[in-house]
């Protein structure tokens, strides 16, 4: 091949960062608005990798949800923009092309990823993986990128799409934003500069608030209409709040509980240092009794300050004759009653709580989900969301982190203000009476 090839393609100013970032990764998650010009970034990416590849027969894929989808948007710009290399071979009915080299860059479809057992790849690019059933990497194209992985030429994945809520996109997301090895990024419509504004004004117009946000500002909550917690949540992600929280061994450990009996109780447990909360762990479980829920704390080996659960743990058994409180008591859990406030103060309280939190993104990943898809259901005919939330498999996790809002006790040793100056009048050496 010539030494030199001049590709007809002009990267904007973040596609040509991200041409110079991604070698550097193995691997990377690119969340984009629509319109910023990601498949053609990414197919022009994958040209360059495989004519520059120095290997025997090395081999690149851009995968699609579905090969019509991979046909549609991707095959045409890989045909224009490979055209100028001598000795370049295309074959439509396949989806791929040859270069002279000896490498190819195949495009392939997911619904039948079954049917690409076997390859071996030098590297690939997933294209709107939101869209990519969630087995494909681990089974598929992990095991496809191994054989040809060495310390001086790595494989590689990028997945790269615009986010369609809490899927295995997400994710990956989130891991790469926790993992050193990973390069992950989001571009925004309203950062980028890419889109107009008066064209972005016009999407605005004509989308929905949720559906514009998804789209453009690669919200990863808008597919969840009447989300209450949901952008506090991306904010706490986006400022890097949603991380690893270690428990720390100085402080003690509050619960606070969403007791049900035949029905999820869920636990979250925090630590308050006095400045910020720190939410490290949650638990829940479903048609269990007390003992369940005392044994699961005990073997979390916690050193536990207060037990918060809500009003009705007063409310007697008709068997028993005792409260819930009373039981647990004799378990040797002695619960405090958190304030009984109306719903929506109590709502607000968490709302107002959460840009306080630092959340463990793994152990408590479960009640983030939660937090996230507790939402308010819409009504169509009066166009406008209800005022009471949807009880569904959110509403225990919810429920417990409003508890733990109302209930949380901030640490203040002082019962008065602190003395701000001090005093001079007294002189040890005229003082005789008793202090």
């Amino acid at each position: 091949m010539p030494t030199h090839i001049e590709i007809p393609y002009t990267p904007r100013p973040l596609q040509a960062k991200l041409h110079k970032e991604l070698p550097k990764h193995r691997w990377a998650v690119l969340v984009m608005h629509r319109r910023f010009g990601k498949t053609v970034m990414i197919i022009n990416h994958l040209l360059r990798e495989a004519i520059l590849n120095n290997r025997p027969n090395p081999r690149y894929a851009y995968l699609a949800p579905t090969y019509r989808q991979a046909k549609s948007v991707a095959f045409d710009y890989l045909k224009d923009f490979s055209r100028k290399i001598p000795n370049v071979k295309f074959h439509e009915t396949e989806l791929r092309i040859d270069l002279p080299n000896g490498a190819r860059i195949s495009l392939l479809g997911a619904e039948n990823y079954n049917n690409l057992r076997g390859l071996y790849l030098d590297g690939c690019c997933i294209d709107e993986t939101a869209d990519i059933p969630e087995a494909v990497f681990p089974e598929v194209i992990r095991p496809a990128l191994s054989d040809r992985n060495t310390k001086e030429k790595p494989t590689f994945c990028y997945f790269i799409g615009t986010p369609r809520g809490h899927n295995a996109f997400y994710d990956l997301y989130e891991q790469a934003t926790q993992n050193k090895d990973w390069y992950s990024v989001v571009y925004k419509a309203s950062e980028t500069g890419i889109v107009d504004q008066e064209e972005l004004e016009a999407a605005q117009a004509m989308m929905t608030e949720d559906q514009y946000n998804q789209e453009f500002e690669c919200s990863w909550v808008a597919n969840v209409p009447g989300s209450i917690y949901g952008k506090y949540l991306e904010e706490a992600m986006e400022e890097g709040r949603i991380t690893k929280v270690p428990y720390d061994p100085s402080l003690k450990v509050d619960t606070y509980w969403d007791l049900g009996i035949g029905d999820s109780t869920a636990i979250w447990f925090a630590q308050n240092d006095g400045r910020a909360i720190n939410v490290i762990d949650f638990y829940e479980n479903r048609n269990e009794g007390l003992p369940h829920y005392v044994d699961a704390l005990q073997r979390k080996k916690y050193l536990y300050g207060d037990h918060v659960a809500p009003h009705d743990i007063e409310v007697r058994e008709l068997g028993s004759g005792k409260s819930r409180r009373e039981i647990a008591y004799d378990l040797g859990l002695n619960f405090r009653v958190a304030p009984k406030l109306p719903l929506e103060d109590g709502i607000h309280a968490a709302q107002m709580l959460i840009p306080r939190c630092w959340f463990d993104s793994e152990r408590c990943k479960i009640g983030l989900d939660a937090l996230r898809h507790y939402h308010r259901a819409y009504n169509e005919r009066t166009r406008s969301f209800r005022n009471s939330p949807v009880h569904d498999f959110s509403s225990h996790a919810s429920d417990a982190y409003r508890y733990m809002a109302v209930g949380l006790k901030e640490r203040n040793s002082w019962s008065q203000p602190m003395q701000r100056m001090a005093s001079s009048s007294y002189n040890p050496f005229t003082h005789t009476g008793e202090l």
